[in-house]
């Protein structure tokens, strides 16, 4: 461990936080000879910093093997992190250079009560009218209906399904829960005419930390320039935009 004093910072305070990296970039319970092993802190000095981050709830030792872990207060502290993330700031320059990169349209969508519901666009092409602004709710047999569908992680969109559910017929109910499953495999839903005639949308999920929904970016564009395929270009630059995107709200594949 380098000790060199910066007298611009505290060092003990930049010590403490070391060990709490070392703990967590090994990403399981380390014991206190293990610890000292890799910071060759005096043990002396190396028990005040573990009791005080102990202390602190920023790690946690296991009273029955001795070891330690990451505490309570670093789980609090990410989730209030993540908790005031703007999602449609940090989302909008995706939208912007998966426009640029295919030349269609791209929506950020989000839940609301009513389900689905466009939050932002990226239009490359003024000239076009997909079919969609932002307030509009989108169905449940839309590209990114079927996303909200597949992952209801909130009773918000539980409720939403439900109540979509009760409008379709047998055979539509049969279709989406196939399309589903396509979709949990592949990472892409696609659509055709959901929104207007001879358009085709597909929508990736966008994931949290803790595996929940939490929207959809979408593709919208006309035939032939949008093919409804999975390994269309555009569909594929699409599933690692929201890969992208999931991977900075903490989701873990």
């Amino acid at each position: 461990m380098n000790n060199e004093k910066n007298h611009t910072m505290i060092q003990s305070l930049q010590v403490g936080m070391s060990i709490v990296d070392i703990i967590a970039a090994k990403e399981q319970p380390l014991k206190f000879s293990e610890i000292q092993e890799l910071t060759h802190i005096t043990k002396s000095n190396l028990y005040k910093y573990l009791n005080t981050l102990t202390h602190l709830q920023l790690l946690y030792r296991d009273k029955r093997s001795g070891a330690y872990m990451l505490g309570s207060k670093i789980i609090e502290y990410g989730r209030s992190a993540i908790g005031h993330q703007d999602i449609i700031a940090t989302v909008t320059p995706f939208l912007q250079e998966l426009g640029q990169d295919t030349s269609l349209t791209v929506l950020l969508v989000i839940e609301s009560p009513n389900g689905p519901v466009v939050a932002n666009i990226w239009n490359t092409n003024h000239m076009f009218n997909i079919g969609a602004q932002i307030g509009t709710q989108l169905p449940i047999l839309s590209a990114t209906g079927k996303v909200f569908s597949a992952f209801p992680t909130s009773y918000i969109i539980q409720d939403w399904k439900k109540r979509e559910l009760d409008k379709l017929t047998l055979e539509e109910k049969t279709m989406l829960a196939k399309e589903e499953q396509k979709l949990i495999m592949n990472g892409i839903s696609l659509s055709k005419e959901a929104l207007v005639q001879n358009v085709i949308s597909a929508a990736s999920p966008i994931f949290n930390y803790n595996m929940e929904l939490l929207g959809t970016i979408t593709l919208v564009g006309f035939l032939p320039f949008f093919e409804q395929d999975e390994n269309h270009a555009a569909s594929q630059k699409l599933i690692e935009a929201a890969k992208e995107v999931s991977h900075i709200f903490g989701y873990q594949e």
